[in-house]
């Protein structure tokens, strides 16, 4: 989920290389979905034992020490599209290393914050993408929990893709009739009906009770559109 989350919010283009420092739970999860998704991925961290659980899964993974230029360059990273820190628990390695990174002219640098305070200096000093997996993971149970949202991805602007059971107030109408854009501010991209393919909507597009709607918006009006609440 998180390697999808990497490749369809921004621009990771198929067959990038990506160095991830720090193979923790977090960014061991973040390289092997990227390995999944086709990406070549450098892991690098300080710690022999999590080098050696990633060597076999990843292109490569190396232990050494992410503040340290010199090593850093002697390990070619000044090559990589992208460069994600996922060092969490020490404030200062993480630090350090997003300003080797920078030095380094990393173009896309992504960093794990695990406070307001971290993810404020991080962006100071270079970070061109922060991410707070904790509270974003408990924003997305949140909604999941609730059950009117199945699915979604949040960009940061607010901005969020859905995927949601069709309310009732669409249920056999197509939507040039149901007026959803006009009324809640929302987009119907796409429907999935069982046993059929994926099909892109359009104002024809009949809506029948059992469909499942992908929809883009503001998270809020997505929100309150799966509720079947009109809110401007």
């Amino acid at each position: 989920m998180l390697g999808r989350i990497f490749t369809e919010q921004f621009a990771f283009s198929k067959g990038d290389s990506v160095v991830v420092i720090g193979l923790g739970r977090f960014g061991g999860s973040v390289s092997q979905s990227l390995m999944r998704l086709g990406h070549d991925v450098m892991g690098i961290d300080r710690n022999p034992d999590l080098v050696q659980v990633w060597a076999d899964r990843l292109t490569h993974a190396v232990q050494a020490d992410s503040t340290n230029e010199a090593v850093m360059l002697q390990l070619g990273v000044a090559d990589f599209a992208h460069a994600i820190v996922g060092i969490g628990s020490d404030l200062a390695s993480s630090l350090m290393t997003l300003m080797v990174l920078t030095e380094l002219g990393i173009k896309d640098i992504w960093v794990k914050a695990m406070t307001p305070e971290h993810g404020q200096i991080a962006q100071r000093i270079g970070a061109h993408h922060v991410v707070y997996p904790e509270a974003d993971m408990g924003a997305r149970v949140a909604h999941l929990i609730t059950g009117r949202l199945m699915d979604f991805i949040e960009f940061e602007d607010g901005f969020a893709i859905a995927k949601i059971h069709a309310p009732p107030l669409t249920h056999n109408l197509r939507l040039s009739e149901s007026h959803v854009r006009e009324k809640f501010g929302v987009t119907v991209v796409g429907v999935k009906r069982a046993n059929e393919d994926f099909q892109h909507a359009t104002p024809d597009t009949r809506i029948l009770p059992a469909d499942l709607l992908i929809v883009s918006g503001s998270t809020r009006k997505i929100e309150s559109f799966a509720a079947g609440t009109h809110k401007k």
